[in-house]
């Protein structure tokens, strides 16, 4: 009995830790949304992107999930605007991606 109360409260703290890291690792960002094809001419499907300003150089996040494709159409596929954008960065193939929870114009 002693040993699966020990397991529980392992357990416990385990998935509170990982949801603390998960949370954490969301990020929001402002910057200058556009479409990876119209406009960026890097996809041979539409996609948004988002570019960011750092000092001097421009990073560009690739942006996924269905709040950014709600978002395309109307938005950005008709030309770049300035943008604020909520999501999970993470890199795939050497890009940054964003799994994005919201987005929106400025």
């Amino acid at each position: 009995m002693k040993s699966l109360l020990q397991f529980a409260v392992v357990a416990a703290l385990t998935l509170g830790a990982t949801s603390l890291r998960a949370e954490e690792k969301a990020i929001t960002l402002t910057g200058e949304g556009k479409c990876a094809k119209c406009a960026l001419h890097k996809s041979d499907s539409c996609q948004n992107v988002v570019e960011v300003k750092v000092g001097d150089k421009t990073k560009t996040y690739y942006l996924t999930g269905d709040a950014s494709k709600a978002f395309h159409h109307d938005n950005l596929c008709s030309g770049p605007k300035q943008v604020t954008v909520t999501g999970t960065p993470s890199e795939k193939d050497g890009k940054m991606m964003l799994a994005v929870t919201k987005i929106e114009a400025k």
